[in-house]
């Protein structure tokens, strides 16, 4: 049987970010999610969460996330995390995420571990305006599937693929490692 522990690292990493960066909020949160996804994919043809993200207005949003978070958390995320939303009367103060639990970092691999570690570091002090703006930016998978698709559209992960990084995969390998996933995947069912 195929194990992914996708659930527990994306818990860990709302934890990790959590306590690693200032500000962080849904908006900041959910940016930083991508980022990590789209990174990760890039050089590696899959995800580290595992969620799909949706062009919405201040960008890449991973609906499901958002929609459990709005609604009611799971039990393993409402044990993990302290999610408090901003009263009506407090419309301009944001979300606030607090850990309750230490970082588990054992379903981690390095190249991940890298990977949050250098986006802590680059967006440690940005507010959530930023990060919108950054995931804004012209040609980036937001912007394109905006225009493509429209808004609310899925993003596809192949719009990562941009050849600016050494570390990228080529679009024909991380094609077939995605065919090889699902062939995995419907083995599985």
């Amino acid at each position: 049987m195929l194990i992914t522990h996708e659930r527990e690292k994306l818990i860990d990493v709302i934890i990790f970010f959590s306590k690693r960066t200032k500000y962080c909020g849904l908006t900041k949160l959910f940016k930083l999610l991508y980022f990590l996804d789209f990174i990760h994919f890039r050089e590696t043809g899959r995800s580290v969460t595992g969620l799909d993200y949706y062009a919405w207005e201040k960008g890449p949003v991973p609906r499901d996330l958002f929609f459990e978070i709005k609604k009611s958390c799971k039990n393993d995320l409402k044990k993990s995390v302290f999610i408090s939303e901003p009263s009506e009367d407090e419309s301009k103060r944001l979300t606030t995420i607090k850990s309750r639990r230490e970082f588990d970092e054992r379903f981690f691999n390095k190249r991940e571990k890298r990977i949050l570690e250098e986006l802590a570091d680059i967006f440690r002090e940005a507010k959530s305006d930023d990060m919108v703006e950054v995931t804004h930016l012209k040609d980036l998978p937001w912007d394109k599937t905006k225009k493509d698709k429209g808004m609310n559209a899925k993003i596809d992960y192949l719009l990562s693929l941009d050849n600016s990084s050494k570390r990228q995969l080529s679009i024909e390998e991380i094609k077939i490692r995605m065919e090889e996933m699902s062939e995995t995947w419907r083995t599985l069912k």
